[in-house]
């Protein structure tokens, strides 16, 4: 495998407005990057900016059955930002979304799925937030979450709450992944 194919599923948060600056470096890592969008996701991606970067266009709609796959099969996932209602819908297996799909399939297959999730300190408290993070981890799928690591915005940060994501802490979990992969 030479270049191992990375989604990288963005979800309705501020810091999905910075994936034109972190995929660049997921290139350069040794990725294919190919980006999934939430519905929501999109009020905050610039998907043809993404689509130039990647080459691939960005999907985040459900295609036509009879329709060809436009993008390359993943081996890994990466979801960033990954919301409290994305990481919430995923522990229950709620495929309503294209991104949601996929994450539910890439469980099944046991592809490697690292995902950031996001939410503000008062929702990251919530008791079903809480069980799915449980859920989640019991399933394989790494959450960089700790909250004494990664600090959490409070409600109502705006702008500034898309600093406190750690862009570089996924890159580094993303390269040991990435070198599994490749057998590195």
């Amino acid at each position: 495998m030479e270049k191992p194919v990375l989604y990288v599923v963005a979800c309705g948060g501020r810091p999905a407005g910075d994936l034109p600056q972190a995929v660049p470096r997921l290139l350069t890592a040794g990725w294919e990057v190919c980006v999934i969008a939430t519905p929501s996701a999109r009020k905050f991606i610039d998907a043809d900016e993404l689509a130039r970067i990647t080459g691939h266009v960005v999907r985040y709609d459900y295609k036509q059955p009879d329709e060809p796959n436009v993008l390359p099969l993943a081996d890994a996932i990466a979801v960033a930002p990954a919301t409290f209602n994305t990481i919430n819908k995923l522990a229950r297996g709620s495929s309503d979304t294209l991104a949601l799909g996929i994450l539910n399939e890439a469980i099944g297959l046991s592809l490697p799925i690292v995902a950031v999730p996001t939410p503000n300190i008062a929702l990251a408290r919530h008791p079903a937030f809480r069980a799915s993070i449980r859920d989640l981890r019991s399933w394989g799928v790494t959450l960089l979450f700790d909250p004494d690591v990664y600090p959490l915005p409070t409600p109502n940060m705006g702008a500034p709450a898309a600093a406190l994501f750690p862009w570089d802490a996924l890159l580094r979990e993303l390269e040991v992944v990435r070198r599994r992969l490749v057998g590195g």
